[in-house]
Order: structure tokens, then sequence, then C-alpha cells
């Protein structure tokens, strides 16, 4: 099995693309790159069993509605934080929320990671005409992965890990031995964006298993068009 993991940022040269071939209750890094155009992650993608997304794979419906009705100069009814919030924060979003207590997923329509998910979007659209399954709930090739959802749940370090020699790298070679980096080790120490693209890609090793969250029947529909975090919802030893 081969799975990808992409961190994708609105940049290529902010954009890091792991490949991890899973072999004999082993797993090797066979390929770490940093600063990745679409070709080359449509091309991965394409390839592998499965691959995990670190960006938000849609955006949330009542805020693409009120686009839309506000596009065409269309009344839109709506007022107070209340509802703000659900323009903001995707169903998904509030899941993790609930579940992992002062994690909050960044917001998709109100932040930065916009840019991200833009970029997203086209890269959905070409691998879809390449015939890969895009169900953004993750029943396809893809699946949304939040690394420090993962990690989290993994028992590692999941936050202030983005700074100059703080990347867990010891950490999570401790709890999982039989990851094997190779020579993609020192660009996993250099980089958080690195690390997190092998985190991504672990957790679609974690999703190809049935070892991660999925939408409640209730969820199903939005999932499908906001996008669906995948949570492990087993140990790192269980991957191999």
């Amino acid at each position: 099995m081969l799975t990808v993991g992409v961190d994708l940022a609105a940049a290529d040269e902010r954009t890091a693309l792991a490949v991890l071939e899973w072999d004999a209750g082993r797993a090797t890094v066979r390929e770490l790159h940093f600063g990745v155009d679409d070709g080359a992650i449509v091309d991965a993608v394409a390839a592998s069993d499965k691959a995990g997304i670190d960006c938000a794979l849609g955006w949330p419906e009542p805020f693409t509605r009120m686009i839309v009705a506000h596009g065409e100069g269309r009344p839109v009814a709506g007022s107070g934080a209340a509802w703000r919030r659900t323009m903001v924060y995707r169903t998904t979003d509030e899941v993790i929320r609930a579940t992992i207590p002062g994690l909050i997923p960044l917001s998709v329509s109100a932040d930065r990671l916009a840019h991200a998910a833009m970029r997203c979007a086209a890269l959905l659209s070409s691998l879809a005409a390449r015939d890969v399954d895009v169900d953004r709930s993750g029943a396809g090739r893809i699946v949304e992965a939040y690394p420090s959802a993962s990690l989290f749940r993994w028992g590692l370090t999941h936050r202030g890990y983005k700074g100059k020699n703080s990347v867990p790298v010891d950490a999570l070679l401790a709890a999982a031995p039989w990851l094997g980096l190779g020579a993609s080790e020192p660009l996993m120490r250099e980089s958080h964006d690195a690390f997190d693209s092998v985190i991504a890609a672990l957790t679609a090793r974690a999703a190809a298993l049935g070892l991660v969250t999925r939408p409640a029947p209730e969820q199903l529909r939005l999932a499908r068009v906001e996008g669906w975090i995948a949570l492990p919802t087993a140990p790192l030893r269980d991957l191999p």
C-alpha cells in the first residue's frame, strides 16, 4: 500500500508532500518533498491507495448559500453571533472542538486557510478529471487530515512544535519504531510542514484501515459538501 500526505499551503514553496510505502509490518518514507506544485500533488495522489490532505476540503454549507444569495442580490436572512458561527465553522470543525479540549480548527471562511482551500478545490477538480474518487466525506481516495488532532489521538505533542528545533520526530519514532525515515529524516527535523505531511500520510493509512471517525448518517450529506476531518480511533501500533 502507498499512502500520501500533503501539507497544503496556498503557495508551492510552503507545501510539503510525503509518500509512505507499507509492507511486511513496516512503513518507509519513500519520498518527502518541500516546495510542491499542483501537478506533483495530483500525480502522487492519483498513484496512491489513500491520501490525506491537511486542508479543509470544503466550506460551511450555510456560508456558501449566503455567498450565492448575496452575489445574486437576494436577501441574506440572519444576524447575531450564533448565526455568524454557522458561517464560520463546518460540522466537522464543531465535532473536533467538542472532542479535543482547546483545539479549534481554523475557519475556512474567515481565516487565511481559505487561500489554501481555494487551491485544494482546484486540485480536487483535477483529480476528479482523472477519475479519482474525491468524496469529501473521506469515503473515496482522499481524506481530510488534521495533524494536530491526529497527534493528540496518538498521545504525541500536538501544540507548540511549529518552531525551530521543536519538531517531535524522536517522539514519533519512539511511538512508531516500525517507521523508517531514511534520507527524509533531516527534512522532517528541519520543517514542521514536512513533518505534518508525514502525519497526514499516517492518517491516510488509518483511514484506509477504517481506524478513523466517520460521519454519522445524519452528518453524511453535509460531510460530502463541507469535508470531514478524519480523527484516528486506534493507536499508532495498529497501523502496520
